[in-house]
């Protein structure tokens, strides 16, 4: 059977979980259209101010706006966050002190917190550096939560839980709001002042709510992920309760000036534009997934999530076993890619990451992992990590390249 034919198969197989996806994207859409409405989105939103961005209104309310989507008390949408390790490394500045200690609940983080945290690295100012010691919970041996070891883990020091929604790097399934909620819920039980904080990146709009919905302190994200929709040019988020989102503000600005500040360079409407979108694009790139999951099992390769299973995020991991067949599939998908088609991913050194990565990212927006992209690190089990897409169409298209690409090695 032909690569053309898999795929016209795959895409009849998946029709009702295509619209199931649908009835989401519509769902999410409404909230963000009410969360506009509310607060009487116009024009005049559009233009920002200079210097030091003070009295933005445009900033101001796109604030409110996206605090209202995410069901959290605040938020700070900034295009200052250069990525969303930097939302997120504010928000763990901003909220934890010497003394205290950071629990990572579900194994070990994604490889750029490594130096963020102290794991990797010195002299850079890390977590461990400023005396906030760091533990984690090992995933079970079928990469599930421990939840035994959880009812148990929270210490009279233990300041911050690390929920990371998203597998990384990681063979594990990536969390459902579902757990996320169960984890809270287990953490406040031990200790009601332990802040629970959720690495939410990938996983925005998956479902029909987030984790502040569910009773997460404060969460952190990118938005060249879901929430820019594909068309936001650079930065990230912080929302959930009013001080903690303020504590990680002050870290990226300064004391005193926390959230009041920062210009907004006349991005404003691609902020607004990008929010009202990402339900959409989300909801494409989760076709784009399932497809990639589906064929790729058939061909008998190991697969995760399943291909027929719920997503919790936006991507999609092949086992394909030798660098050989990662840097082939890499390879297709740039092929594919209307930026930059021409050009030969090839493995290199990437800041944060510990081992070489090969990176196919043909994209509008550098980096940007929701528009459609694979990676993987040069290690074993050579596992290629494929993010987004604008049209579960042109995954589709890719696919065929990446299918024919794979099994020539």
């Amino acid at each position: 059977m032909n690569s053309l034919e898999q795929l016209r198969q795959a895409e009849e197989a998946l029709l009702q979980i295509f619209s199931g996806i649908d009835a989401t994207v519509k769902q999410n859409l409404q909230r963000v259209l009410n969360a506009f409405r509310h607060h009487r989105v116009g024009a005049h939103h559009f233009a920002g101010v200079t210097g030091y961005g003070h009295d933005d209104m445009g900033r101001e309310t796109l604030d409110q706006v996206f605090a209202e989507v995410m069901g959290a008390q605040k938020a700070a949408v900034r295009v200052q966050f250069v990525s969303g390790t930097h939302a997120i490394a504010c928000a763990l500045f901003g909220v934890l002190r010497p003394g205290d200690e950071m629990l990572a609940v579900v194994g070990a983080p994604y490889d750029t917190l490594e130096e963020v945290i102290g794991l990797r690295g010195k002299g850079q100012g890390s977590l461990i550096e400023f005396g906030i010691s760091y533990r984690e919970l090992e995933l079970t041996p079928a990469g599930r939560i421990d939840w035994n070891a959880l009812s148990q883990s929270i210490q009279e020091k233990t300041k911050l839980v690390l929920i990371q929604r998203s597998c990384g790097y990681a063979w594990r399934s990536s969390l459902s709001i579902a757990e996320i909620e169960k984890i809270i819920k287990i953490v406040k039980q031990q200790n009601p002042h332990t802040v629970c904080f959720v690495d939410n990146c990938y996983g925005e709009f998956i479902e029909t709510q987030e984790p502040t919905h569910v009773g997460a302190d404060l969460m952190a994200g990118s938005l060249i992920k879901n929430p820019g929709g594909t068309i936001v040019t650079a930065g990230g988020y912080v929302a959930g309760r009013e001080d903690l989102v303020e504590a990680a503000a002050c870290r990226l600005t300064a004391p005193g000036i926390g959230s009041e500040g920062g210009a907004t360079f006349d991005q404003l409407r691609l902020l607004y534009q990008g929010l009202f979108l990402a339900p959409q694009m989300v909801g494409e790139a989760m076709k784009g997934t399932h497809l990639t999951g589906y064929v790729f099992d058939k061909l008998g390769y190991p697969v995760n999530p399943a291909p027929l299973a719920p997503r919790r995020d936006v991507i999609q991991a092949i086992k394909l076993g030798s660098p050989e067949k990662l840097i082939a599939f890499c390879k297709a998908i740039q092929q594919s890619s209307p930026i930059g088609s021409y050009l030969d991913p090839i493995p290199d050194e990437m800041p944060g990451y510990e081992s070489q990565v090969v990176m196919a990212g043909g994209t509008f927006i550098e980096g940007s992992t929701l528009e459609f992209s694979a990676d993987g690190p040069l290690r074993e089990p050579y596992i290629v990590y494929c993010q987004g897409g604008t049209h579960w169409t042109h995954v589709s298209i890719a696919l065929e390249k990446a299918i024919a690409a794979v099994g020539k090695v």
